[in-house]
């Protein structure tokens, strides 16, 4: 599996030196995905090269607008960095920027897009806010448009069938929980609150909800088709899930994880048989 240090010069071999600057450039993206969303970037390199050319700046972008809400305690700050994006998505052409001239590439062949993206920043700014979110319901919400939205980008961009979609977007939302659910004693750390309810019943009622998800995806993953390495991306929901569902616990003790070992053979597995 080649690492990314090797995209730029398997790009220029395969294609003309004028492309090259925008293999320079997908490779920022893929440093960004590689820094910040590890175990995104290692479902990109289980997929192929031509995947990855579409799925390293939309995961950059995600990672652009998922930091924008923190990067200051002036909410005034956060909503201009998202709305930097939103005004990106809809721009002639791109600004000056490592992952918006990526980004515009991609939009430029797959206008779809661009309502999805746009959903995905609109659902940060509950971030800006720190405050709890107000019903299960919202929260709901929240996942589906960061998560499962984003999955479903995913696949729409590599050509995925309009019918996959609620398969994607269930396993996308299954995936965003066990994420969201690693990421609780990290935000509970910033003074935040992030369940409603942290008690070990509902951490497990919740699970279960994620797990419905992911039963959803797995009865429906034939449809995945062409666009199938996009669900790379979810490789660990399923063994995070099951053990929340397990030991609730270990959410609020920080530790929901996977050993290394299992972290490897989980994405070989997923990218040889395409079970998840």
């Amino acid at each position: 599996m080649p690492s990314r240090g090797n995209w730029c010069a398997m790009w220029g071999r395969a294609h003309d030196a004028p492309l090259r600057d925008t293999a320079m450039t997908l490779d920022a993206c893929a440093a960004l995905v590689e820094r910040g969303d590890p175990d995104r970037f290692a479902a990109t390199l289980a997929a192929p090269l031509a995947a990855r050319a579409k799925l390293w700046p939309l995961y950059a972008f995600n990672l652009e607008i998922a930091r924008a809400p923190w990067v200051s305690t002036q909410p005034l700050i956060a909503e201009m960095r998202l709305q930097f994006w939103r005004d990106v998505l809809v721009a002639p052409k791109p600004p000056a920027h490592e992952v918006a001239g990526p980004l515009h590439a991609l939009l430029a062949q797959t206008p779809a897009l661009a309502p999805l993206l746009d959903s995905m920043v609109a659902a940060r700014r509950h971030d800006i806010a720190r405050e709890p979110f107000a019903s299960d319901t919202d929260f709901d919400a929240y996942i589906e448009a960061t998560s499962a939205t984003l999955l479903w980008a995913a696949a729409l961009a590599l050509g995925a069938d309009p019918a996959a979609e609620t398969a994607f977007r269930a396993l996308g939302w299954a995936s965003g929980l066990a994420n969201y659910l690693r990421a609780v004693p990290a935000l509970t750390a910033r003074g935040l609150q992030p369940l409603r309810d942290a008690s070990p019943k509902a951490v497990r009622t919740l699970t279960a909800e994620g797990l419905n998800h992911l039963s959803i995806a797995r009865r429906q993953r034939g449809r995945f088709g062409q666009a199938k390495p996009a669900a790379l991306a979810a490789w660990a929901a399923g063994p995070l899930l099951a053990q929340a569902y397990a030991n609730p616990t270990r959410v609020a003790e920080g530790t929901l994880a996977l050993s290394e070992f299992r972290r490897r053979g989980g994405l070989v597995w997923m990218g040889l048989t395409g079970r998840f």
